[in-house]
């Protein structure tokens, strides 16, 4: 502002404010913002996916109760196998699933799962039980478990535990941290 002008003149006014555009009404919008979209079809394909891949095999009774499991991803180093078959690595949190039908041992492996890697537990252990009282049809839930950690893109790796920890009949379970990019 120039000395010379006078505070109340209405061109320093209009000159203060620059350029104006006229409303088309003189109403204010009190509505509340609308809430944000939810991807629900999406949501519901996620979960769709999560249940196939979990499903059951058809030959998931194939092994022996003295079987092996064993399972390693691609891009995870043969030390680091190797270190978890010694049983090197500490078990941060165990699951039994002795006395589960295979859909509730299924949730349950996959409720745990998700709950140890939320809680930043790296290696786990999950007992499934030899299948010595399976009669002829062998381990059922063994090979299912098998199959169910396969299938889990936060698996790393996973093989049976050493006798001490219930050999054949658990698995030490290798996680992906939370966050981390696959291997």
């Amino acid at each position: 502002m120039k000395s010379d002008e006078d505070p109340n003149d209405i061109g320093h006014f209009l000159r203060a404010i620059g350029e104006v555009r006229r409303l088309e009404h003189d109403r204010a919008d009190v509505r509340p913002p609308a809430p944000a979209a939810r991807a629900v079809k999406r949501r519901e394909d996620e979960v769709a996916v999560l249940h196939d891949l979990l499903s059951d095999p058809v030959n998931a009774t194939d092994l022996q109760p003295g079987d092996e499991l064993r399972f390693v991803r691609p891009g995870v180093s043969r030390r680091v196998f190797r270190n978890l078959r010694r049983g090197q690595y500490r078990v941060q949190e165990e699951l039994d699933l002795h006395g589960l039908f295979a859909g509730e041992a299924r949730r349950t492996v996959a409720a745990f799962l998700g709950e140890a890697r939320a809680a930043g537990h790296l290696c786990v252990r999950v007992v499934h039980g030899k299948g010595l009282r399976s009669r002829q049809q062998g381990p059922v839930l063994k090979g299912l478990l098998d199959h169910w950690l396969r299938q889990r893109d936060d698996v790393l790796a996973f093989c049976s535990a050493l006798p001490a920890h219930g050999g054949t009949g658990a698995v030490y379970v290798l996680l992906r941290r939370e966050g981390e990019r696959k291997p």
